[in-house]
């Protein structure tokens, strides 16, 4: 159960790295404490494949949600099912988002896939991809 609840911990963390409601700054740089240095990040949209790196997942989304472009983002876990084996962990999860980008305000939802292992520091992400509902 113990290492349940740091996966548990590791994905709220996550999900919260992007919040900037109430005008509260996102600490984006957090990312690298929650991944493994050679985390990989796929959005899968429409068959549409986008592989990043940390940093290239994490400049774009800098900008945008603290130059305006983005407001009021959140995104939270709705269900999640975590397998655990030894030292490897899985996790699907549905989740929700809501925001106003460019001025008009969206909700949408999803499910990720999160990838973890256990290193010497604990837990870390390895890898996540996600597919939004359209």
């Amino acid at each position: 159960m113990e290492d349940k609840s740091a996966i548990d911990e590791l994905t709220r963390q996550f999900f919260t790295l992007f919040t900037n409601t109430n005008d509260t700054a996102p600490d984006l740089d957090r990312i690298y404490q929650l991944f493994i240095p050679e985390g990989m990040i796929i959005k899968n949209i429409n068959s549409k494949t986008e592989v990043y790196d940390l940093q290239q997942f994490i400049a774009p989304r800098k900008k945008i949600l603290t130059d305006g472009t983005l407001k009021e983002f959140s995104e939270e876990e709705v269900t999640e099912k975590t397998d655990i084996f030894g030292n490897i962990a899985q996790r699907f999860c549905s989740y929700k988002k809501s925001g106003i980008l460019s001025g008009v305000k969206f909700e949408g939802k999803g499910m990720k896939t999160i990838q973890f292992v256990r290193t010497e520091t604990g837990w870390k992400i390895s890898s996540l991809a996600w597919d939004d509902e359209t």
